[in-house]
């Protein structure tokens, strides 16, 4: 990540910390599925199976467990800013049901560009071979078996968010692939920039 990425990232983080702190904890509980502990000020949100506390007051974002640690170590460029926009705009609204390749929402330009392109290559690569091993890995995130394709997962980045990955298996024909579909609801639970850093966390945590 470029400096000056890096410098957008860190004021979007401010921007959301600034949000969340001003937003009334019913309300947060609400439109984003989390709960709230009036007596630590802190928010509990399950991302994927992993249990993440938010703290506003302190400006923390903390967990404990294997999941917990990769989404706030190795994960945390993508993970932190995507919990905390959530926290502060995702809306009570339902799932349409209407998925979306993200290159067609509206913004979402931004998943062609370069470095932002997803390494689905990759998740092919990993699982082509074996389309149980792709459902098992998404299903111990607290993803839920689908019926698209060879293989396919649902995942709950957060709970308003589904993210929908799609594996086609390696054949004598064709050559493996994996494709991410998002609900058309996501752009209003997050700002498209979220929803790429969102789409790269699921991404890179099956990997």
């Amino acid at each position: 990540m470029s400096p000056g990425a890096r410098r957008q990232w860190a004021d979007g983080e401010e921007q959301a910390w600034d949000r969340l702190g001003l937003a009334a904890p019913a309300d947060v509980c609400s439109r984003a599925g989390a709960s709230y502990d009036d007596r630590s000020g802190a928010y509990s949100l399950k991302v994927f199976s992993a249990a993440i506390t938010v703290n506003p007051g302190q400006r923390e974002i903390s967990g404990s467990g294997a999941l917990s640690d990769m989404l706030l170590g190795g994960l945390s460029s993508y993970s932190r800013l995507s919990i905390l926009w959530y926290l502060a705009q995702a809306q009570d609204i339902p799932d349409s049901g209407i998925l979306k390749n993200p290159r067609d929402l509206p913004g979402g330009l931004i998943f062609s560009r370069g470095s932002h392109a997803l390494p689905l290559e990759r998740l092919a690569s990993e699982y082509g071979h074996d389309g149980a091993a792709f459902v098992s890995r998404g299903v111990s995130l607290g993803g839920k078996p689908c019926d698209y394709h060879d293989a396919s997962v649902k995942l709950y980045p957060f709970p308003r968010v589904p993210v929908l990955l799609v594996l086609r298996l390696r054949s004598y024909e064709f050559h493996a692939e994996a494709l991410l579909l998002l609900d058309s609801t996501c752009r209003h639970h997050l700002p498209m920039d979220v929803v790429w850093s969102t789409a790269m966390m699921s991404v890179l945590v099956m990997l």
